[in-house]
């Protein structure tokens, strides 16, 4: 099993509007670089900026214009759920490359995402743009139960969306695209027409519940990759019967997808952290990662923890 070590809690110097508290809740995808630790969470219009190399708060950079209600239920049907945040190559404007953050898809209204580009010192975004994956989406929707996109990653020349599936049959599933297609599709702001070239469903295995509970399967939340083109996944066995809806999370893994597209591997955390951003990197025989938790509540900071998986 694996051990988790708490780096710090995702508090911010100030909220993203009054009323509010000062820290992220629902931690959803997370980019890291060698000084920040970029993360989008669920339930925000804005994309957190904290500092690698210390626990000093962080701050927030707006993705999308408005504001969301502050009252749960009616936070959760207007939210735009940033759930995958990912690094694109240079495109068009965005000359040094772009964080690109996406809806989950699950509503009609969750079907933006965001480009988005950071200043030079990483502490502010010099430029965004709002790009509608109305279309792409409404594909994907075909292929899959209940679409949840949940992460995205760059492996070499493929972009790779991650679907999360739930307790109801909801499959797992990662489409494949060209990447080059999408920075084409980018530069031009014209998404439609991009379909994936592969679409690969996963069986994760299950977490036994107590009670009335029954069995749960765990479910992807994000994908990174590794140097040598190994997929890393995080997953979560959440009480759920469908894409809307928060449970109690009764267990957590991560595990690796090989080259060929195979579940490689796949081990349980110690605690049932429910995991939903990931960033990875090889170390000799392992692999050491940082990962973003989301709290379900909003008067409780998310988590950047730190742990190692075997290889």
């Amino acid at each position: 099993m694996i051990e988790l070590e708490l780096m710090r809690e995702l508090r911010l110097v100030a909220p993203s509007a009054a009323g509010r508290p000062r820290h992220l809740a629902a931690a959803s995808g997370l980019v890291v670089t060698a000084a920040h630790c970029y993360v989008v969470a669920d339930d925000e219009l804005h994309l957190g900026v904290f500092p690698r190399a210390s626990a000093l708060p962080g701050t927030l950079c707006r993705l999308l214009p408005g504001e969301l209600p502050d009252e749960a239920a009616a936070r959760k049907r207007a939210k735009s759920d940033f759930e995958a945040l990912v690094w694109l190559p240079p495109l068009a404007e965005f000359r040094q490359g772009a964080l690109f953050a996406l809806g989950s898809g699950s509503k009609k209204r969750r079907r933006d995402a965001v480009l988005a580009a950071p200043t030079t010192d990483g502490g502010e975004l010099a430029h965004t743009r709002v790009v509608d994956l109305e279309q792409v989406f409404r594909r994907l929707a075909d292929e899959v139960d209940d679409l949840n996109i949940e992460g995205a990653c760059v492996r070499r020349d493929e972009f790779i969306l991650v679907h999360r599936g739930n307790k109801s049959g909801g499959v797992n599933a990662l489409f494949h695209f060209a990447l080059a297609d999408w920075l084409k599709a980018l530069r031009r702001d014209a998404i439609g027409g991009i379909a994936p070239r592969v679409v690969r469903h996963y069986d994760l295995g299950i977490v036994s519940g107590d009670g009335d509970v029954g069995e749960v399967p765990l479910c992807f939340t994000d994908t990174c990759v590794l140097n040598d083109g190994r997929i890393v996944f995080s997953a979560v066995a959440e009480n759920t019967a469908d894409s809307y809806h928060d449970g109690p999370c009764l267990g957590a893994a991560l595990g690796v997808i090989d080259h060929e597209g195979r579940l490689a591997h796949c081990e349980g955390l110690a605690e049932p952290y429910k995991i939903e951003g990931i960033a990875a990197q090889a170390v000799g025989s392992d692999i050491e990662f940082l990962a973003v938790t989301d709290a379900d509540d909003a008067n409780r900071a998310a988590q950047l923890l730190r742990g190692t998986l075997d290889s």
